[in-house]
């Protein structure tokens, strides 16, 4: 099943017969606003948009004046610090988040709603397609209750929000941020800038990022004492990690032409990055993505639907990595679209839902002697619908997805094509209350079915980033998991917190797992990994809290703490890479003119491993300062700094396939400068 034009047809024609079965179920009334202008209301979740502290699910926003005095990293780096969420920790040019344990495919990444249509997901190696500089608002979703993205995002969303195809017209026509910063323990340099112009019905935006950084300083030698002692060899000098350097430029422009009852606008991007690997002293890749984007929306006056939404996004993706003499070995292309339309019901007495259609159809190559995975097209279409009804003390809510999904290759070494089609079915079910003032409990039910992917059907040689030899099988079936989650909310008087408690059981979990065989590849031996189904369990917390101690006037100190776990167990034995449990305390004063901040974070020590070539991680603590001041008398001018790891600790992150080989960074200053108008 290729998506051609009349199945991107069926994406609008979905959504115009909900728009006629939906009419029954809901009246007229007067629109709510359909911009979210509250800071913690979420779209991600839901398209009619959910306060955070009303949902069942988890979630985390990272807004606009936050993201302009962030640290110039990868996007997986960016996010690794919060309740839940680590990073591949690959390499400074390539970090995909981790979520509960969950990455590659089960982890979403994306871009306005629509998927990267990169090759990300593919090896821990590869860059995702978009940096956070570029984003205006960053979308967190812990957990697999949102059914908008589809079953696939079984470990949970990240969706990155850019203002390159404006929404509405800047205040005063004109509007944007310009950002600089210089970090020490790479020498890195960064600058980034998006500026919007609008009159009468027409915006347009212009934004580009550049960074630069060398190979970054280590506080230990880059061999782990574990693996020294393992393997019987030497650790080597510490000083900088090698081929651990990047070089990043990306730019975008779009348009729009905005009325009162809507917009429709387009956009193109292009983004250009090289990184070393990391994993080899000599290898380096380069990757380059073109992206058009077209995306809109249209408010109704009345009817039971008060608005259409679409977006539609196509990408060429090219990367490419290259030896020391600078040839080009292995290739890697990933060339589709992606596309959604919903419909968002009226608001009636509470209750609010949106129906929706999301299609994409893609083409993947690898090309070289290292390609591990045929090439492969993959073709998706999926129908959902979210509902929920919120009264002022209890409400619920609860969703349905269908998804088909079929990916078709002639495997490597065979002569005839493997087509593989998946039916997939995903549900939600949640209930809540509010007992007293400030407090919020949920509780939700969520079932998922993801289809395997690309990799874990044929991949079949050499995964030099992985260290193995990587088997697939045909005959994988979809990974199904029902988890159980518990939600609290509190907001009153000096005291705010948040806690998720989930359980989830899985049927057919897909594993990967050392045969005990070896592959013996231009003279080294790999050993031999094939994936596997089995049963699972995945337990867990997120706890975030606040506490004022003290407040005068604008100026307020308060104590803050964080902390997660996660366990995860398989039929076969622990789950692989799985993250130790992490404390942070923080101590943070904040004032109008000026913020600063203690903290200190401790992350276990995790000897729960799967196989014998996953060594056990040390724990360690990192003492982190930082301070911001806003000198002039409007505010919009804004002089950071940061100090990492003050004790120059070392650290390694247990869910990177390079933790033995490649510690976190030592000690690090990073100041900046941002202006936002």
């Amino acid at each position: 099943m290729r998506m051609t034009s009349p199945s991107r047809a069926l994406l609008l024609g979905v959504a115009a017969s909900a728009l006629l079965s939906g009419a029954a179920t809901a009246q007229t009334a007067t629109p709510p606003p359909q911009t979210a202008t509250v800071d913690d209301v979420i779209v991600t979740g839901a398209p009619y948009g959910i306060s955070q502290r009303a949902t069942t699910i988890a979630t985390d926003v990272i807004d606009q004046q936050a993201l302009s005095t962030s640290p110039a990293v990868s996007l997986g780096d960016l996010v690794s610090n919060r309740p839940g969420i680590r990073s591949t920790d690959f390499a400074p040019g390539a970090s995909r988040p981790v979520i509960r344990g969950l990455s590659g495919p089960r982890v979403q990444v994306l871009t306005n709603g629509i998927g990267l249509i990169d090759a990300s997901s593919v090896s821990p190696d590869h860059a995702v397609a978009t940096d956070p500089a570029e984003a205006s608002r960053i979308e967190i979703i812990r957990g697999p209750a949102t059914l908008v993205y589809g079953g696939s995002a079984i470990g949970g969303v990240v969706n990155v929000i850019d203002d390159r195809i404006p929404t509405k017209i800047p205040e005063g026509g004109l509007s944007g941020v310009v950002s600089t910063q210089v970090s020490s323990v790479d020498d890195g340099r960064s600058g980034f800038g998006r500026v919007t112009v609008g009159s009468g019905h027409f915006a347009f935006n212009l934004d580009g990022v550049r960074r630069k950084t060398s190979d970054y300083d280590i506080p230990s030698p880059a061999i782990s004492a574990r693996k020294a002692e393992a393997d019987g060899i030497d650790r080597g000098p510490g000083g900088t990690q090698p081929n651990s350097y990047t070089d990043l430029t990306a730019w975008g422009v779009g348009g729009s032409y905005i009325i009162d009852k809507g917009y429709i606008g387009a956009s193109y991007k292009d983004t250009d990055s090289e990184y070393g690997t990391v994993a080899e002293e000599n290898v380096f890749i380069k990757l380059n993505q073109e992206r058009y984007d077209v995306r809109g929306e249209y408010r109704f006056d009345d009817g039971p639907f008060s608005a259409l939404r679409g977006s539609y996004g196509h990408a060429k993706y090219t990367h490419t990595e290259f030896e020391d003499v600078g040839e080009p070995g292995t290739i890697f292309n990933s060339d589709g679209w992606e596309g959604r339309a919903d419909l968002v019901q009226r608001e009636r007495n509470g209750w609010n839902g949106a129906v929706g259609v999301q299609g994409l159809s893609r083409n993947f190559q690898a090309i070289g002697e290292e390609a591990f995975v045929p090439t492969v097209d993959i073709d998706e279409l999926g129908v959902y619908t979210v509902q929920r009804l919120d009264r002022a003390h209890y409400g619920f809510e609860g969703g349905l997805r269908y998804d088909r999904r079929e990916l078709s290759a002639t495997p490597i070494g065979g002569v005839s094509q493997v087509n593989r089609e998946f039916n997939n079915w995903s549900a939600s079910v949640a209930g809540f209350l509010r007992p007293a003032p400030g407090l919020f409990l949920g509780l939700s039910l969520a079932h998922n079915e993801r289809a395997p992917s690309e990799v874990e059907l044929f991949a079949d040689g050499v995964h030099i980033a992985t260290a193995a030899y990587e088997t697939g099988d045909l005959n994988l079936n979809s990974e199904k998991v029902n988890t159980l989650e518990g939600t609290v909310h509190y907001d009153r008087g000096r005291f705010t917190g948040d806690l998720h408690v989930y359980h989830s059981w899985y049927n057919g979990f897909i594993d990967e797992r050392a045969t005990g065989a070896d592959y013996l590849y231009e003279g080294e031996e790999f050993p031999i990994f094939q994936f596997v189904q089995t049963d699972a369990r995945f337990y867990g917390f997120e706890l975030e809290g606040a506490y004022s101690l003290w407040e005068s006037g604008d100026r307020k100190l308060s104590l803050e703490g964080a902390a997660d776990f996660v366990h995860a167990q398989t039929d076969l034995g622990p789950a692989a890479r799985i993250p130790p449990y992490s404390v942070t305390g923080r101590l943070a004063l904040t004032s109008t003119p000026f913020d600063a901040s203690i903290e200190v974070r401790h992350v276990g020590e995790q000897d729960r491993v799967a196989n014998a070539y996953e060594l056990p991680t040390d724990d360690y603590t990192l003492l982190n300062l930082a301070a911001a001041w806003r000198p002039l008398t409007d505010h919009n001018v804004t002089i950071f700094a940061e100090a990492r790891n003050l004790t120059n600790e070392e650290a390694r992150e247990h869910v990177s396939f390079l933790k033995d080989i490649a510690p976190m960074a030592g000690r690090n200053l990073r100041v900046g400068v941002a202006y936002r108008f």
